[in-house]
């Protein structure tokens, strides 16, 4: 069974890392430049570097159909430059899930797979996507909706050690971004970490440097572009998957297994089909 995942950041690498170990071939779709700050775990940074590994499984940026194969016969995750979805059509997968999390539906839509699967605001399951995902961090994370939306975005980040939007540095600048610092580095309070144009970017909170934005990146004003974990003494975060990114893979993962059931049961096919 193919599942094509649009988006590769860190949240996205949490599914496709969840189901790679769980079987399934995998496609992940991304942009041509990638704004993703925890690029330690993110896949998305193999389209800067050619190849990423996260948590010992590789990802690999291809450009064609044969690579796309070798990656799979090499048990590996490919990852194409494709917004669009252009690969959703030529390959037609069984299972899309949209975690570009973006807060909008970039285009995602049920004819893509016989099931797809929206993370967080910007879908409505059974209207664009069949299946939606909660990704507000707190009780409801993870949650599987089949009728409705998920939370709107509060633009408040999920609190850390008491914690909460002081963690997370936004630009306040347009420009081209130079960082001071690397992810895992010990950042004290009102630091410079980087530099946007001329104007000086510090940190609100001493903590460790969890995730920053690409070197030379256009940024503009009120872009994510680094985060700061408050827990000093938990540097190894940075190369491991967050308990969201697997809390959200695992309820992707637990939708395919559901519809696989179901249609095995309805109609003693070995994949489900969407009932129509």
């Amino acid at each position: 069974m193919l599942v094509i995942v649009r988006g590769a950041g860190d949240l996205a690498t949490g599914v496709i890392v969840r189901l790679y170990n769980s079987g399934f071939k995998i496609l992940a779709l991304e942009t041509e430049k990638p704004s993703a700050i925890r690029r330690t775990i993110s896949f998305s940074e193999s389209i800067y570097k050619g190849i990423q590994v996260v948590e010992d499984i590789v990802g690999k940026k291809v450009d064609t159909i044969d690579e796309i194969y070798n990656c799979w016969n090499n048990f590996e995750i490919p990852i194409v430059i494709d917004p669009e979805g252009k690969w959703i059509k030529n390959l037609k997968p069984e299972v899309v899930v949209d975690a570009i999390l973006a807060k909008k539906n970039l285009g995602t839509n049920k004819n893509m797979g016989l099931l797809t699967i929206g993370l967080g605001p910007g879908f409505e399951a059974g209207i664009d996507v069949d299946v939606v995902i909660e990704t507000m961090r707190g009780h409801r994370l993870g949650q599987i909706i089949n009728r409705g939306k998920a939370k709107l975005n509060t633009g408040v980040p999920g609190e850390i050690n008491g914690v909460s939007k002081e963690r997370v540095i936004y630009a306040k600048e347009t420009g081209i971004f130079k960082s001071c610092k690397s992810i895992g580095d010990l950042i004290r309070k009102n630091e410079i970490i980087a530099h946007i144009n001329e104007v000086e970017v510090k940190s609100e909170i001493a903590g460790v440097l969890r995730g920053i934005i690409p070197e030379n990146y256009f940024v503009k004003n009120g872009l994510k572009i680094a985060d700061i974990d408050p827990r000093i003494e938990e540097t190894e975060n940075c190369n491991i998957i967050s308990d969201k990114g697997r809390a959200l893979g695992g309820s992707v993962l637990e939708v395919i297994l559901k519809y696989i059931i179901e249609g095995e049961r309805k109609n003693g096919n070995k994949y489900f089909r969407k009932n129509i």
